[in-house]
């Protein structure tokens, strides 16, 4: 390395040391203050410093749009009260040792405060400083701290809950692992700020105490000096240092009381992202309030012997504000009239002129793939004019569906239905009817995952997706459910949720034709040599759909296409049964299969059928001659009883529930327990990988 290149390494590296050395050196200064002497000019220069950023931390609080975006502020508090009582130190130092010499020996700063803020007069001043102590510690800081310490308690309470809302909402679709991430993180945030905003309160609250206690210490130590020391009488001792000390006070005081309330303003801000002065002008902002209030005032006002000036300009200043605040929501409202009787009229108008026209083709309509059909009531959960958030759920749902099956969701058709209850919905696949449930728009549901701390007050019900129960319970409870352990969410989730579920049961009836030669069309630009004379050389394109239909009907995704097709040139030449083709790409899937069901582990706990159980099954599917309704019927449902429980055992044990038999039974059994078993997948011999091992765990039939 040449000798320019190493001074330019050492000039980066002392920018580098250079950086963030300002909030140290602050601590060692205020540390140096305690300890050595300042002449008064620097104590002028410390002062002003002081007051300043006092005045800065309380404003930074007023135009912060959340409190947690001022997270530093409990350390800033701790390092302005350091000084702050670093800085009562020094200047009670330099009040002893000089204030015999008279009223600037200790600085023109407290000079000011001891002469011009109270006029000279020590009683005065006495009493003011008084008034500012018992404001600042009985007022401001026992009131901050006791919310600071409530938000804290319920802050830390809440995040179970709220980690499991966003695992819910990630889970269904409705945000990105980026998103969830974020959330998380301000999650922490939240109670790291609260937390420590908990015991920032108690530094304000020392410092108040601090503040009589260093005035009665100074009092009478400069008595003492004076009197003996300097030979002063008893009444000028009293004046001289009396002032001085009251105006050291005032000066320390009024930054304390400044950042007290920045610290009250901060723990009693809603988390929103708002400013206070949007904040105040929502909510009190209300023209009925106000005419009240501006007739009150101007009755005051008319009252003999009342000041008329003051009450009657008030009260014209509020009726001001009341008619200025109707007018602007009747302008706005009327906005929105015209908006909509503009669009009104030009639906009316195409109306017409398709009356105009004869009957055709484009007029028959086909019954939509997924629709979503609701009541009026809940029209506005759709509408993102009134703020809406359904849409861009079900976008995320179809999004994420997406990725994971492996093939594009079709988008949800949404319409009203007033034949509906004004709070129902009804979701729809191919034109039938699927599911089905109501909503209370405008309340929360609190779902009970399995275990909760508690009850809730609201209206009882189940969970549409997944049949759990739930509570309707209103906004303002949402904190209180989450800390009982109740998932928390708003009905926009409730019914992307529950489109989720039944989409990703039913993902076969979405796979078409069209869907399967878009997925060829993809994957020919990638691989055009595999993709090349299958349809219709080797195997028809409906033989195709089957066999994709038939792996997502088991809950196999279909986003490894190369393999699938590889496969189907391979065994497409020698069988075109879709139930063999099935078996074959099932066996080249093996491993994303195994991953989706037991993730990386290198066993494989499954459940068994006795080899007798599994010949008698062979003798009946051989004896019916048709897979597809081969199993007797009492032995169907001794079967179905003995898996159901080993499904359960397996689900109680927290292990995936698998059911491994052979290749014939396979189909037959997987067919047999989709709808009876939810959850149990059956997997053939042939589809476990060579690197991992297999654990029974159960057998069933086995005496």
């Amino acid at each position: 390395m040449s000798f320019k290149a190493v001074l330019q390494q050492l000039n980066r590296d002392k920018k580098d040391y250079a950086k963030g050395v300002g909030t140290p050196l602050l601590v060692l200064a205020a540390l140096g203050m305690v300890i050595l002497p300042l002449p008064p000019f620097l104590l002028d220069i410390l002062f002003s410093f002081n007051i300043a950023l006092a005045l800065v931390v309380l404003l930074v609080t007023v135009y912060t749009m959340k409190p947690v975006e001022f997270g530093i502020f409990p350390s800033v508090l701790l390092i302005a009260t350091i000084m702050r009582l670093a800085l009562n130190v020094a200047s009670t130092r330099v009040v002893l040792l000089e204030g015999h010499n008279g009223g600037d020996s200790a600085g023109k700063v407290i000079e000011a405060f001891g002469s011009v803020v109270i006029g000279g007069n020590y009683a005065v001043g006495l009493v003011v400083f008084l008034i500012l102590i018992i404001i600042n510690f009985v007022v401001i800081t026992k009131g901050a701290g006791r919310i600071s310490e409530v938000s804290a308690r319920f802050t830390l309470d809440a995040m179970p809950g709220k980690q499991m809302a966003i695992d819910a909402d990630l889970n269904a679709g409705f945000i990105s692992a980026e998103q969830a991430r974020d959330r998380r993180e301000e999650v922490t945030r939240e109670a790291d700020f609260y937390g420590s905003m908990d015991g920032a309160s108690k530094f304000v609250k020392g410092d108040a105490i601090a503040g009589i206690v260093i005035l009665i210490i100074n009092i009478v130590g400069g008595l003492f000096v004076g009197m003996i020391q300097h030979n002063l009488s008893f009444g000028d001792a009293m004046e001289v240092y009396t002032l001085l000390t009251i105006g050291d006070g005032l000066v320390a005081q009024l930054p304390s009381l400044l950042l007290s309330i920045g610290t009250a303003i901060v723990v009693t801000r809603q988390n929103e992202s708002l400013n206070m002065g949007d904040q105040f002008k929502k909510q009190l902002g209300n023209e009925k309030s106000l005419f009240i209030a501006s007739g009150i005032l101007i009755i005051m006002g008319l009252v003999p012997g009342m000041p008329h000036f003051a009450f009657l300009s008030l009260g014209a200043l509020l009726g001001y504000l009341a008619y200025y605040t109707q007018q602007s929501k009747l302008k706005a409202a009327a906005a929105e009239a015209e908006e909509a009787a503009s669009g009104g009229s030009a639906a009316t108008g195409i109306a017409n002129k398709q009356e105009q026209k004869e009957l055709g083709w484009d007029d028959v309509q086909q019954v939509d793939v997924i629709g979503l059909e609701v009541g009026y009531r809940l029209i506005p959960l759709v509408d993102q004019s009134q703020g809406g958030e359904l849409l861009n759920r079900i976008k995320g749902v179809r999004k994420k569906l997406s990725q994971e099956l492996g093939f594009l969701v079709p988008p949800v058709h949404i319409r009203d239905n007033l034949e509906l209850d004004p709070n129902a919905y009804r979701i729809t696949l191919m034109g039938v009817s699927t599911g089905e449930s109501e909503l209370k728009h405008g309340d929360e549901l609190a779902i009970n995952p399995g275990q909760v701390f508690g009850p809730i007050k609201g209206v009882e019900t189940k969970d549409p997706a997944f049949g759990l129960d739930a509570v309707w319970i209103k906004p303002d409870q949402k904190d209180e459910a989450q800390s009982l352990g109740y998932t928390v969410v708003d009905s926009a989730t409730v019914v992307a949720t529950h489109i989720s579920q039944l989409l990703t049961n039913s993902a076969a009836l979405l796979l078409g034709h069209e869907e399967v030669q878009n997925l060829l069309d993809m994957l020919a630009k990638s691989h055009p040599r595999l993709v090349e004379g299958l349809v219709p050389d080797v195997l028809p394109l409906t033989a195709i759909v089957k066999v994709l239909q038939n792996l997502l009907n088991e809950g196999v995704a279909i986003r490894d296409m190369r393999s699938i097709v590889q496969t189907l040139v391979e065994y497409g030449p020698r069988s075109q049964d879709p139930d063999v083709l099935t078996a074959a790409v099932r066996i080249s899937l093996r491993r994303l299969i195994v991953q989706d069901a037991v993730g990386m582990s290198s066993e494989i706990p499954v459940i068994t059928l006795a080899p007798e159980l599994e010949q008698m099954l062979h003798q009946s599917l051989q004896n019916a001659g048709d897979e597809g309704a081969g199993i007797e019927p009492g032995l169907a449902e001794r079967l179905q009883v003995s898996l159901t429980q080993a499904h359960q055992n397996q689900e109680m044990a927290g292990e995936p529930s698998i059911l491994l038999t052979s290749g014939m039974l396979r189909t037959v059994l997987s067919r047999f327990v989709k709808y009876t078993i939810p959850g149990l997948r059956v997997m053939s011999y042939q589809e476990v990988p060579d690197e991992r091992q297999i654990k029974i765990v159960s057998s069933v039939g086995q005496q």
